[in-house]
């Protein structure tokens, strides 16, 4: 089994509805430990990245065609941090998929280059209290799953419930990157609206593999 091009379109499309749906909890969320505009920024960007979807002309060639658009165009629309974070993630990973269809190491490819992405952008590292800590075990599970001979549908799904895992780890965590830092021991308690929000991208990614 492998994912196609369909299966990128539709990832991005479930992507914009969880964000849509959870755009208030992500604003509640960054509102506690930032300046509250997480979930409506990222709503916005994934508004304008269906438009453009829904405006071609003919289906994209490659995955990497897709998360091209979806890099661009959250970083034209998109303000704050999630931005140039989920912008850079997505282009990261378009390079890595510039081909038709992805197998499991793909799926991999994609998720360790993202990964990347947002560790050059945004200098943080895990512990932080950043979406690294949901990305980095997520990319780290789908590797695993790989391994072991999973299915690239298993492989993300794997992803998704270690990104749930690394969002939840982040709650006690303190935060010594980004403007939650600036709450120092106060930002403890919390949620982490980036790693929710990533969370919510990569259990997209799954349903549309399953």
């Amino acid at each position: 089994m492998t994912l196609d091009v369909a299966w990128a379109v539709d990832w991005v499309r479930r992507s914009a509805q969880a964000v849509a749906e959870h755009r208030d909890e992500l604003v509640e969320l960054d509102r506690q430990i930032g300046d509250g505009d997480h979930g409506e920024n990222l709503n916005r960007g994934f508004t304008a990245v269906v438009a453009k979807l829904d405006a071609l002309e003919e289906t994209p060639a490659e995955i990497g065609d897709v998360l091209k658009l979806v890099a661009t165009t959250l970083m034209s629309t998109v303000g704050g941090a999630a931005g140039p974070l989920y912008g850079t993630a997505f282009l990261r990973a378009a390079k890595a998929t510039a081909v038709p269809e992805l197998d499991t190491k793909g799926v991999v490819a994609l998720l360790e280059a993202a990964l990347e992405g947002i560790v050059v952008r945004g200098k943080a590292r895990t512990g932080e209290k950043t979406m690294v800590d949901a990305w980095t075990p997520a990319s780290e599970a789908a590797a695993a799953a790989s391994d072991a001979g999973a299915s690239p549908a298993q492989a993300l799904e794997a992803a998704a419930q270690a990104a749930a895992d690394g969002a939840q780890a982040t709650i006690p965590l303190v935060a010594t990157k980004g403007r939650a830092s600036y709450l120092g021991e106060r930002s403890a308690g919390h949620l982490d609206p980036g790693a929710r929000s990533t969370e919510l991208i990569l259990q997209a990614a799954a349903q549309a593999a399953a």
